[in-house]
């Protein structure tokens, strides 16, 4: 059943990125194509051009699968092996949850261990990750030491899993509290993926029939807001000028309703893997999370011209807001799923500026710990103007692990790591994609919390 359904959840991701699944294709003649078996009976690959750099990518792969890939599509494998760039990425634990950070880093670090025994010591080791595998090379960035130089954290859930699961219980309890009152979705502590599907078809549904008029803009609105859901849609030729209230509410609902089918049932995966729920609303004042939010504006011009009071609406969702978290789950997903923001090694994070499933805002948070734990000089961050999650060329990662090259041979960032050194590096690789660097400041992630306790 799990197999079925991670091949399911996987199709939904790439539905809405709107790319293609990081399936490793058969390799070219030049290369050998190594595979072993872990010791929790997961598998690991690896691809070593005959031509090898020197450098030893260690890919860890995104959530909805648990197969072993060492790159994150074909197109970007075979780029990189032209490159000479050497490949090798486990599966995780197959016996455990698609939520797989209890054993990622181990299993990573097993197939790193196996590989080099065969090829020998590398010159260089960079790690790079997309999606919740982003959230993997963060944390082996953090814990690397010897063992790797460098990391590349793509489109990475950098606030990590209990936050994750917060943002999205903020937006859901808002629909769930302003739009169907009476009869509310069940918004935690699934019991089984389709009841997540289940609750994702309600709110859908509620959200959908709400904007027919001024009102039910402004309320989903609100919740989109707190979702932070991206400005700019696939329905939208240009993106919504900063001051279009009603374009970027549109917006935000498009990414919505193609979202919740995805995030609600994929939720029952990290209770799995925390023992149950590790998010929670307790407490939480939704005034001043709105007040620190980048798209307070948009909300609140939906709700003047809706004639309607966002203060009475912000003081009910606080009021009502009832959902606890178990204390054995938030510390598990502590210990397995989060970041402490120290780094052993150089990362480099690169995001999309409208990505639905891990918002820009997180790169925001991400670069707080990192100031905090005072290695912000390991930190930097690059953006690409596109929209979708991980809808990434493959001149732009390969420009990425280049910087991260440079910041490991000659141990300062210098240029490589700018928008417009990124731009010019993709572009001179020849591979015909479009590259899009730009330099940008995310807005601020307001949903993350203290732990309770």
């Amino acid at each position: 059943m799990i197999r079925r359904l991670a091949t399911a959840l996987l199709l939904a991701a790439t539905l809405i990125a709107g790319h293609s699944p990081g399936i490793a294709t058969a390799a070219p003649a030049t290369t050998t194509h190594h595979t072993g078996v872990l010791r929790d009976g997961g598998s690991w690959v690896a691809d070593v051009p005959a031509d090898w750099n020197g450098t030893l990518v260690l890919y860890s792969h995104g959530f909805g699968t648990l197969a072993a890939a060492d790159a994150p599509s074909p197109a970007v494998q075979q780029a990189m092996l032209d490159r000479g760039y050497a490949l090798v990425g486990s599966s995780y634990d197959p016996n455990g949850s698609l939520w797989a950070l209890k054993s990622a880093t181990r299993d990573q670090f097993e197939s790193l261990a196996a590989i080099t025994r065969i090829i020998g010591r590398p010159r260089l080791t960079l790690a790079l990750g997309t999606s919740m595998g982003g959230l993997v090379s963060g944390q082996e960035a953090q814990i690397g030491g010897h063992r790797l130089d460098g990391a590349v954290s793509t489109c990475g859930l950098m606030a990590g899993g209990i936050d994750l699961n917060n943002y999205q219980l903020d937006g859901e309890y808002a629909l769930n509290r302003l739009l169907r009152p009476e009869q509310p979705a069940k918004l935690v502590g699934y019991t089984a993926p389709a009841e997540g599907a289940a609750a994702a078809a309600q709110l859908s549904a509620t959200a959908t029939a709400a904007r027919a008029d001024a009102a039910g803009r402004a309320r989903v609105a609100l919740a989109t807001a707190l979702l932070n859901m991206p400005t700019w849609s696939g329905g939208q030729a240009e993106p919504p000028a900063p001051g279009d209230a009603e374009g970027i509410a549109a917006a935000q609902y498009e990414w919505l309703v193609a979202t919740l089918p995805f995030i609600m049932p994929s939720r029952y995966f990290i209770e799995l893997s925390a023992g149950g729920n590790a998010s929670w609303n307790t407490g939480v004042d939704y005034a001043a999370l709105m007040a620190r939010s980048p798209h307070r504006d948009t909300v609140r011009a939906l709700y003047r011209t809706a004639g309607l009071d966002l203060r009475a609406d912000l003081a009910d969702l606080t009021r009502n807001a009832a959902v606890r978290a178990d204390p054995p789950a938030v510390r598990s997903l502590a210990r397995t799923s989060t970041l402490s923001g120290h780094l052993d090694v150089p990362n480099l994070t690169m995001h999309t500026l409208y990505d639905q499933l891990a918002p820009v805002e997180v790169e925001e948070r991400y670069a707080r710990q990192v100031r905090a734990a005072g290695d912000r000089g390991l930190l930097r961050q690059a953006y690409v103007n596109r929209r979708g999650h991980c809808a990434f060329t493959p001149s732009e990662i390969i420009a990425a692990v280049r910087a991260v090259e440079h910041r490991a041979v000659t141990g300062r960032w210098d240029a490589a790591a700018t928008a417009r050194h990124l731009q010019a590096d993709a572009g001179a690789l020849g591979l015909g994609d479009t590259p899009a660097f730009v330099h940008h400041r995310p807005g601020r992630f307001v949903n993350d919390r203290h732990l309770p306790g």
